[in-house]
């Protein structure tokens, strides 16, 4: 069975369309799946929407992306996991693909992004950071895949990290075996570059490229940007 995970905090504006996007691909590729939501002690209505859309939900209280979308996959039942973010929009090209790869030996891999809307600093961001996942083979955070046993044998995400913790799982998930980006696209929101501007976010994906993987652990400016008080 396939299990989509996805991690969420204060997603009551975006999570509707992401669990439909989830359900419709699921079908369409007509596998078994379930969609586990790990709701991170949202103030909104994230919880009830989970549910209403056919999320099996639990509730965690972690402030930290990896260690929420970690209690996700403990609490799904799949032999294979998609991890998907609460603004993201994914289709049935792409889980075909990353079903395609793990059936065929993968352990694990991610996908290009695309994002909701044309937006100029989008556009910068991703002139400077796309590049560098391409050529490391990095997933993005929004949408990365693995078979369940691969991520028991990496332990999952480091919860060390409050950033690039998805490079941090690509590595890992690298030294079990074949990784994979596969060619379809997901879509996800800009809303982090309105919300905090081409600059911040600019130099926490600089810290990221210089620093590596093990580079960003806890800093109050790293969980403010994951989980700022207001959205």
């Amino acid at each position: 069975m396939l299990s989509f995970v996805v991690p969420a905090y204060n997603e009551e504006k975006y999570l509707p369309a992401t669990l439909a996007a989830i359900h419709s691909a699921a079908r369409e590729c007509a596998e078994p799946y379930e969609v586990v939501v790990a709701n991170d002690k949202s103030a909104d209505a994230t919880a009830a929407i989970a549910a209403q859309g056919g999320a099996k939900v639990i509730d965690v209280e972690k402030r930290q992306i990896a260690g929420t979308r970690n209690a996700g996959a403990r609490a799904a039942s799949g032999d294979m996991l998609i991890f998907v973010d609460a603004d993201t929009l994914v289709n049935a090209a792409v889980v075909s693909e990353a079903l395609a790869a793990m059936r065929a030996g993968a352990v694990g891999g991610g996908a290009p992004v695309r994002f909701d809307r044309p937006h100029f600093w989008v556009t910068a961001l991703m002139f400077v950071v796309l590049p560098l996942f391409r050529w490391a083979k990095w997933a993005a955070g929004c949408f990365v895949f693995c078979t369940r046993e691969a991520f028991e044998r990496t332990g999952g995400f480091d919860e060390q990290y409050f950033a690039s913790e998805e490079i941090h799982f690509s590595q890992a998930l690298k030294r079990q075996g074949r990784f994979v980006v596969v060619r379809s696209f997901v879509v996800s929101s800009a809303r982090k570059l309105d919300s905090h501007g081409f600059w911040k976010s600019l130099w926490l994906f600089v810290r990221i490229a210089l620093r590596g993987p093990g580079g960003l652990r806890r800093h109050n400016a790293l969980t403010s940007f994951w989980y700022p008080d207001k959205r």
